[in-house]
């Protein structure tokens, strides 16, 4: 991955985390105020997907192989020694949020 986009990524990912702390504000009641919870929703879904781009990128630019899934792309890392044990479950977890945010969005 060329270093620039790989910042961009990053800097993508810090930039939607502050907007859910600024949104939820560290009050369990903006969760019942659904444009907070929406806005809130949104970034962790954008975060996710930001983080299984970067992965993939790193994959194919490093020749890991074809994952075939999110996951497994996750796991694909955590063997190459790129990210610790405690990371990939908290990104494999963190796919399996997408897919229900996924799944909720498209019943409408």
């Amino acid at each position: 991955m060329i270093p620039d986009v790989a910042w961009n990524k990053r800097e993508s990912i810090e930039r939607c985390w502050r907007r859910v702390q600024e949104e939820y504000a560290q009050n369990p009641d903006n969760l019942t105020n659904y444009t907070k919870q929406d806005a809130i929703v949104l970034n962790i879904q954008r975060m996710c997907e930001i983080a299984i781009d970067m992965a993939a990128h790193v994959i194919a630019a490093r020749g890991w192989g074809l994952p075939k899934n999110s996951r497994e792309m996750f796991e694909i890392l955590h063997q190459q020694g790129i990210i610790d044990e405690h990371l990939v479950k908290a990104l494999k977890g963190m796919v399996g949020f997408r897919r229900i945010v996924v799944q909720y969005i498209e019943k409408g």
